[in-house]
C-alpha cells in the first residue's frame, strides 16, 4: 500500500468503503454524515459529488479494527491489542525513507504557486455548529525539521483555514513541532512546514503517535511498510515530502506571528474553549497536488469515531513498545480503550514476580514518553484478566481493588484539550495508579472458585439433550 488509492481500491473490494454520489454540502451536513456513519461503525465513506467542488474528500478511515489491521497489513480479524504487539515489534526495526525523482511523484502533477495559492479551491469541511470556520487539517499531519539534528518530525496538529493562503497550527507546548519552533524562533528565521491530507493511511497513524525525540516517523512507518517511504523534496521547503501525497501545503510558520484561531469541536466531545485564540499559522507559498486529489477528513468529536480508534492504536502501541523497552518482567498486556481516546486511560494485565511489582508497572506506566502526557488513570490487574475484557475488569475493581493499595499522584503533565479540567488551567494534572491485584506478598491468597474439568466436559457432552 503506498497511497489512500491503494486503501480505498481495497476497501472497496472487500466491501468496506462506500461511495456517495448524492450531492452533499460540506458545511455541516457531510460532517454529519461521517459522525452518524462512524458511531454505527459503519463503513469508509468517500464523498464524490461536493456542492460547489469537484474533487472528493473521504472520512471514516479509521472507525474499524478491521480497517487499521488492513492499514497495518495484518488479519483483517486482528484484535487491537495484537496490533499494539505487531506495533511494537516492527517499530524496532526502522525503515529511513528514501527519495525518487521528482517526475515519478505523482503528488507534483499539479503545482499552486505565489498569487495562485488558494486552499479555498479544495472541498475543506465545516465539522461543527460551533466550529470557529473550516478546518483542513484533521486527518493530515505536518512535517518539520530540527535545524540542529536535521531530525525530521511527522505530528498530526490541528489546522484551521483562515485565508486561501494561510492555516492556523495547534502547536502544544512540549511537542516536537514546538519545540523546534523555538529553536527556529532563537536564530530569527520561520519554519519551514508541509502539511499533508491524503497519503498512505500508515503515515497519518504514526504522524498521530507518541513516537520518541530523534526518531523520525517516515523511518517507523518504512518498518510497517517493510521498504522505505518514498519521498521527494519540496518546492519551496527542503523537507521530505510522501511522494504520493494527495495534497500538501508548503510554507513557512513564524514564532512571533499570530492569527485568532478556533474554537474547535474536539475528540474529547467538547469544544476546545469558548472563544478565539492567538495561534501561529502557516503561511502558505505553494500548493502541490495530485489529479482529482482525496482530501482526507476526521469527525473528531465524541468517542467513538475513527479519530479515537486511531489513537487507541497509536497510543496504546506506543505505551506498550515503551513499556516493554524498559525490561520490565512479567507484562502480559496492554489496553488504552478508544473511548478515553486511547490516552486517558490504559489497563494493563500482568504476572506478578515479587513485592512491589505492581508498583513498579504502575508508576513505569506514567513515566513512559507517551504516559507522561495526559495519562491520567492507570488500572493494573492479575494475568487472569485480559485489558479489553471490560466485565472482568470491573470485577477486578470490585473484588480485588483496595483504596490504600492504590496511589494518587497530585501533578503530573495535562492535555490543554482536557475537559475535566478549567479552560485556563490545564497544564497540570492529577494522575490515579489503581492496582486491582491479589497482592504477590500475602501469604493467604482468596481461593478462587473454579468448575470442575470433568463434570463440565460432562455437561458440555448433554448440553443438545438439555435443550441448551
Amino acid at each position: 500500500m503506498k497511497d489512500m488509492r491503494d486503501f480505498v481500491a481495497v476497501c472497496e473490494e472487500k466491501g468496506l468503503l462506500k461511495r456517495i454520489t448524492a450531492e452533499v454540502d460540506w458545511n455541516l451536513e457531510l460532517s454529519h454524515i461521517a459522525k452518524l456513519n462512524e458511531e454505527a461503525q459503519g463503513p469508509a465513506l468517500l464523498f464524490e459529488n461536493i456542492k460547489g467542488y469537484d474533487t472528493p474528500v473521504i472520512t471514516s478511515v479509521c472507525t474499524t479494527v478491521q480497517r487499521l489491521a488492513i492499514i497495518m497489513g495484518l488479519p483483517e480479524d486482528s484484535t487491537l491489542t495484537e496490533l499494539y504487539n505487531h506495533w511494537a515489534e516492527k517499530a524496532k526495526k526502522p525503515i529511513p525513507p528514501k527519495y525518487i525523482d521528482k517526475a515519478q511523484a505523482p503528488c507534483k502533477e499539479n503545482i499552486m504557486m505565489g498569487d495562485d495559492v488558494d486552499l479555498h479551491k479544495f472541498p475543506i469541511p465545516h465539522y461543527y455548529p460551533l466550529d470557529g470556520g473550516r478546518y483542513y487539517g484533521t486527518a493530515h499531519f505536518i512535517i518539520s525539521k530540527d535545524p540542529d539534528s536535521g531530525w525530521v518530525n511527522l505530528g498530526t496538529y490541528r489546522s484551521q483555514l483562515l485565508g486561501k493562503d494561510k492555516v492556523g497550527t495547534q502547536f502544544i507546548k512540549g511537542k516536537h513541532a514546538d519545540i523546534m519552533l523555538k529553536k527556529y524562533q532563537a536564530l530569527g528565521e520561520p519554519m519551514p512546514v508541509a502539511s499533508v491530507s491524503g497519503c498512505d493511511p500508515i503515515l497519518f497513524l504514526v504522524g498521530a503517535a507518541r513516537i520518541g525525540a530523534f526518531t523520525s516517523e517516515y523511518d517507523v512507518a518504512g518498518a510497517f511498510r517493510g521498504e522505505a517511504i518514498e519521498v521527494v523534496k519540496g518546492e519551496v521547503v527542503d523537507l521530505p515530502i510522501p511522494a504520493h501525497a494527495e495534497i500538501v501545503v508548503e510554507g513557512f510558520v513564524d514564532a512571533d506571528k499570530f492569527m485568532e484561531e478556533g474554537p474547535f469541536g474536539e475528540y474529547t466531545g467538547y469544544y476546545s474553549g469558548v472563544g478565539t485564540d492567538p495561534r501561529n499559522f502557516i503561511d502558505i507559498k505553494c500548493i502541490p497536488y495530485r489529479n482529482n486529489p482525496i482530501h482526507w477528513g476526521t469527525t473528531v468529536g465524541r468517542a467513538v469515531t475513527d479519530t479515537h480508534m486511531t489513537m487507541a492504536l497509536s497510543y496504546g502501541a506506543t505505551l506498550w513498545q515503551q513499556l516493554n523497552e524498559m525490561n520490565i518482567p512479567g507484562l502480559k498486556a496492554v489496553y488504552c480503550p478508544p473511548e478515553g481516546a486511547g490516552r486517558f486511560l490504559a489497563i494493563i494485565s500482568m504476572k506478578q514476580m515479587y513485592p512491589g511489582h505492581v508498583d513498579q508497572v504502575l508508576t513505569a506506566s506514567i513515566s513512559t514518553e507517551m504516559g507522561a502526557y495526559g495519562l491520567k488513570t492507570v488500572i493494573v490487574v492479575d494475568e487472569d484478566i485480559d485489558p479489553w475484557d471490560i466485565p472482568r475488569v470491573l470485577y477486578a475493581l470490585s473484588f480485588r481493588f483496595q483504596p490504600n493499595r492504590s496511589q494518587v499522584i497530585k501533578r503530573g503533565r495535562s492535555t490543554p484539550l482536557d475537559p475535566s479540567l478549567p479552560i485556563d488551567a490545564r497544564w497540570i494534572t492529577g494522575r490515579l495508579l489503581l492496582d486491582a491485584t491479589i497482592p504477590y506478598e500475602w501469604e493467604h491468597k482468596p481461593i478462587p472458585i473454579e468448575l470442575d474439568p470433568d463434570v463440565v466436559a460432562r455437561v458440555k457432552a448433554r448440553w443438545s439433550e438439555l435443550g441448551l
